[in-house]
């Protein structure tokens, strides 16, 4: 799930205004919560149980490759985190969270979390792939405000954007709104032929999830 830099096509976002601000802050508050009561229940945790203890959810050459940023196992050096762009430092941490999500990790998935939607946030041009990168990053963390005011700011941008509806359809099944679902998977197969067509470097990037959320658009019968 390697993120590339997005091409000029990329559509961008601005943050903007309290509105924008304060979901991602009451969200915020409550992934600390969640953080530390993890860190209660894991401390001590002997490295390699069942439970994802805290203490695995620092950085470590064995799961993470010699520095921060570096493919996990590679054995590649990254570059220094302090010598990153924001941007950089944004895709670092998403791809860090999603190997460890892939894995099962929950509690490193929380942990790299509380500085990974900060990171994005405070992006002074986010762009519409990264605002799929923090709702899936909140939606790991189980921050589902976060993916939900992420999805609606997708779409309030670009109503068509096929990583906008495929989040927002995937939010709409898991809070069992079928008919918010099968609305949007009927926009989906609308728009899909036409969306692909613009090439975009996001829908290259997340190419298999559009795939799956098309394949089951027309299992469900959206058509």
């Amino acid at each position: 799930m390697a993120r590339a830099a997005a091409g000029a096509s990329t559509a961008a976002a601005g943050g903007g205004g309290l509105a924008s601000v304060l979901p991602w802050g009451v969200a915020f508050v409550a992934l600390m919560a969640v953080v530390a009561m993890l860190a209660g229940q894991n401390f001590g945790a002997e490295r390699g149980s069942v439970i994802d203890g805290s203490a695995n959810a620092l950085p470590t050459p064995a799961i993470d490759g010699p520095a921060f940023g570096a493919a996990p196992g590679s054995g590649a050096r990254a570059p220094d985190i302090s010598s990153m762009t924001p941007e950089q430092r944004a895709d670092a941490l998403f791809n860090r969270i999603m190997t460890y999500n892939d894995r099962g990790q929950r509690d490193s998935v929380v942990m790299f979390a509380q500085m990974a939607l900060p990171a994005h946030e405070l992006l002074e041009n986010i762009d519409l792939d990264r605002r799929y990168h923090a709702a899936l990053i909140a939606e790991a963390a189980g921050i589902i405000e976060i993916a939900a005011a992420q999805a609606d700011t997708i779409l309030r941008t670009d109503n068509n954007h096929l990583l906008g509806l495929v989040l927002s359809i995937r939010l709409a099944r898991n809070s069992a709104d079928g008919d918010r679902a099968r609305e949007l998977e009927q926009q989906l197969l609308r728009v899909s032929d036409s969306e692909l067509a613009r090439q975009l470097t996001e829908y290259e990037q997340h190419r298999r999830e559009i795939d799956q959320a098309l394949a089951a658009a027309r299992a469900s019968g959206s058509q």
